[in-house]
């Protein structure tokens, strides 16, 4: 058997080259055509926070800083002066709550907010400028406070040492709580009374329990 020339070898090695080349391209074309595939997805996830919030009838206070009507200008008080007045408060929060009352500014002379005391109910019915229809609710649940007008200055001044018991449910309800503010001048006031003035601003405060 004779044996191929050198340059029949040659030629034979340059064939050889593109028909392995094929075949290797064959080979992946085929893998990649042949994997099977499965997949499986949760919808896009969402957020979205709750709230709390709080409004009342006086005309538009609310924690912004925007003002409405006061309660109360009483002027030319004495001995024994009462007067009583109501305001509804509204929650609207979607979270449940807890809303406290505090007093958010203080001012005196010649000790009159020593000598005029406040009792605060909450219950239901009447509103700003009425307590026409108000009916406290009974027990410990009606009871807000009952002092002077200075000890609320310095008892209440925030949400943490704030006082009353209103916890709302939250949701898409409104919730209304009507608070009955009574005033009284202290019957044993004094000469040293006259011509003095008291003056405090309330807050309503809910947070989230």
């Amino acid at each position: 058997m004779s044996r191929p020339t050198p340059r029949i070898a040659r030629l034979a090695a340059w064939i050889a080259i593109p028909a392995a080349l094929v075949a290797s391209g064959l080979v992946v074309s085929q893998a990649s055509y042949s994997a099977f595939s499965s997949t499986t997805a949760n919808p896009t996830s969402n957020w979205t926070a709750g709230s709390v919030a709080l409004t009342d009838d006086d005309g538009g206070t609310t924690a912004d800083g925007s003002t409405g009507a006061a309660m109360f200008q009483a002027t030319n008080l004495k001995p024994g002066s009462t007067g009583s007045k109501c305001i509804a408060v509204t929650s609207t929060g979607s979270l449940a709550s807890a809303v406290k009352l505090y007093s958010s500014s203080y001012s005196t002379t010649k000790a009159l907010g020593d000598n005029i005391t406040l009792n605060i109910t909450q219950g239901t019915g009447g509103g700003f400028g009425s307590c026409t229809g108000y009916t406290p609710a009974q027990g410990a649940a009606g009871a807000v406070y009952s002092g002077t007008v200075a000890g609320l200055s310095t008892a209440a001044t925030n949400y943490g040492n704030g006082v009353g018991t209103w916890a709302t449910v939250g949701g898409t309800t409104p919730e209304v709580r009507t608070y009955q503010v009574t005033y009284t001048v202290n019957a044993a006031a004094t000469n040293a009374q006259q011509g003095g003035t008291a003056a405090i601003a309330l807050t309503w405060e809910a947070q989230n329990s």
